[in-house]
């Protein structure tokens, strides 16, 4: 099994990415959760080409990717999974749930550190919400994103098998948790028990620091839950609350590939860093 995982990664991961992201797309068309600020057209150029400008990136500079750590740590019998001798079914599970804790905090970190933050911010810019949201992101956070996930492989010895998983399971939760699609009430608060959906994740995408700092999941929903940061719904409703960053709307600089190229190099944002900002529900406004 993990021999033909193996030789045919890449074919199996892209299968499942176009395979969830065309589900998605034909589920927003069908059932669409908001009303969107801007055209596909306008948003869709920019946040599909930075996609594609990470994947030209992280091929050269790490040719053989995660799974390449994996055998590698394997064959080195690095990491902590490489040196206790546990059932692979066990080994498997550890390995993905762990991954998917350190993702969880790389998430928080970003948001934590301002000089991250500017990084980030380019995910967070998006004027609307939909599956393309999901892939947008700076090059300089996915090499970042990159370089902690081999130290995760190499000090876990996660197996083959479980990063091939993970990467899976990556990115179909993140296509389907920034989809512009609805879900009947009932079966959302079943979901968020164990998945993020997408009302759960778009709580994180407000323009209101405290909502924003919140719901940082990006597959499994237990580390919020456990660490406080969980949110159930934004102040204003899922229909009522603004996406993005405050001064960040215009479509020139947000919507277009130049524009979130430049953006973590533009403004001040040493203030942002999470918990320094309250909600001051009398005066309806963030403060430090």
């Amino acid at each position: 099994m993990t021999e033909f995982v193996l030789a045919h990664e890449p074919l199996i991961r892209m299968g499942f990415f176009f395979g969830v992201f065309a589900l998605v797309a034909l589920w927003e068309l069908a059932s669409p959760r908001r009303i969107r600020l801007l055209t596909r057209r306008q948003r869709w150029a920019a946040n599909l080409g930075i996609v594609l400008l990470n994947t030209v990136l992280v091929r050269v500079l790490f040719p053989t990717a995660a799974v390449g750590m994996a055998v590698l740590s394997a064959e080195r019998g690095w990491g902590l999974l490489n040196n206790f001798e546990l059932p692979f079914w066990l080994a498997l599970a550890l390995a993905v749930v762990a991954m998917d804790f350190v993702i969880w905090l790389q998430h928080v970190m970003v948001h934590a550190v301002p000089a991250l933050w500017r990084l980030h911010r380019v995910h967070h810019a998006d004027l609307d919400y939909d599956l393309t949201t999901g892939t947008r992101f700076h090059p300089l956070e996915i090499v970042l994103s990159m370089g902690i996930k081999f130290a995760t492989i190499t000090l876990l010895g996660a197996p083959v098998l479980a990063v091939v998983i993970f990467e899976i399971l990556l990115s179909a939760c993140a296509t389907f948790n920034h989809g512009n699609i609805r879900l009947p009430a009932p079966l959302d608060r079943v979901l968020r028990w164990f998945v993020v959906t997408p009302d759960m994740h778009r709580v994180h995408h407000s323009v209101e620091d405290d909502e924003s700092n919140s719901n940082f999941g990006f597959n499994l929903t237990w580390w919020d839950r456990l660490f406080g940061t969980y949110r159930e719904q934004p102040r204003a409703g899922q229909l009522g609350m603004s996406i993005g960053i405050h001064g960040h709307t215009d479509p020139h600089e947000v919507a277009r590939l130049p524009g979130m190229l430049w953006l973590p190099f533009k403004g001040d944002v040493s203030g942002y860093a999470i918990n320094r900002r309250r909600w001051r529900a009398d005066e309806g406004e963030t403060s430090a």
